[in-house]
């Protein structure tokens, strides 16, 4: 599971974030701080300036008029500078993935303002059409691809799968964490099964000119949770409540917005809901099952 990788990470990201700030606390410390003139926005899954501003720039536009702000894209590498960030008060808001979500809670208590759905949003374990493998059970001491560490729909919605059908993701079956090259290893017969999310798996189809034909699922998980933005600890309650208020109010232009970006066609059909903690315990609950329950 290239878990030192991951370890390494998570001291990082611990070291990084050593303090986390208690809600009640926030809740009587930030009362009497002034709004922010200038809010700093960053998306945790788009790396680099050029990108942020390619897949961002129009919804940074519609943003900053439906708050009547000043809005600045800030980019990040991953989330971990994400977190720091937030943590530090260089960055006031962020749209994250429910993975990145639980752990910029645990470290940071990054504030969830709203969520956004995205629609056929779940993962799905598939063999190859003629393998013998019937059930997510008959993986055990199978190697199964996956996405990259982390993943929402191609590490932890999968892990999730397997818990259920009963199987110790720390010992009953290898993962290989191959990204794109995880189809084409399955149909080449590399790995017995390829754990990802549906979508990422129809664009795969396309793009290595496969069939559905070529491949069974034997699995498909529950609603995975949905992205959602979060605020800063450091923001004042009333103007967290004032964005939520506003994004809510104005989530059709928005979305239209998001979606000119290129690479934002996930949130096709998306709608702005309630942003619930509890929705994200399934996360932490896969965290924990993997060793990784220090990160709470």
């Amino acid at each position: 599971m290239k878990r030192r990788h991951f370890v390494g990470l998570s001291l990082l990201f611990v070291a990084s974030c050593s303090t986390t700030v208690n809600q009640s606390n926030r809740t009587s410390s930030n009362l009497a701080v002034s709004e922010p003139e200038t809010l700093e926005f960053a998306v945790t899954d788009v790396q680099g300036a050029e990108d942020l501003q390619q897949n961002y720039q129009t919804f940074r536009t519609v943003l900053g008029e439906v708050l009547e702000k000043k809005i600045e894209l800030f980019p990040v590498d991953n989330y971990i500078a994400a977190a720091v960030a937030l943590q530090s008060d260089q960055l006031k808001l962020a749209l994250t993935g429910p993975s990145e979500y639980v752990i910029m809670r645990a470290r940071t208590n990054a504030v969830p303002i709203i969520a956004i759905t995205r629609p056929d949003y779940h993962s799905i374990i598939l063999v190859r059409a003629n393998s013998e493998i019937k059930s997510p059970a008959q993986l055990k001491g199978k190697t199964i691809a996956m996405w990259k560490i982390g993943a929402t729909g191609g590490h932890l919605g999968p892990i999730k799968i397997l818990l259920d059908a009963g199987l110790n993701p720390q010992s009953d079956f290898k993962i290989s964490m191959l990204e794109r090259k995880g189809l084409q290893a399955l149909k080449q017969d590399q790995v017995d099964a390829l754990a990802i999310g549906v979508n990422r798996y129809k664009d795969l189809l396309k793009t290595d000119g496969l069939s559905t034909n070529d491949f069974r699922i034997i699995a498909t998980g529950q609603p995975l949770p949905s992205d959602l933005f979060v605020a800063s600890s450091n923001l004042p309650n009333t103007l967290v409540e004032k964005i939520r208020d506003r994004l809510v109010e104005n989530q059709d232009q928005l979305i239209e917005a998001i979606l000119v970006g290129k690479d934002n066609d996930k949130y096709q059909g998306a709608k702005l809901v309630p942003a619930n903690d509890s929705d994200y315990n399934m996360i932490r609950e896969v965290y924990k099952a993997i060793g990784q329950g220090n990160l709470f």
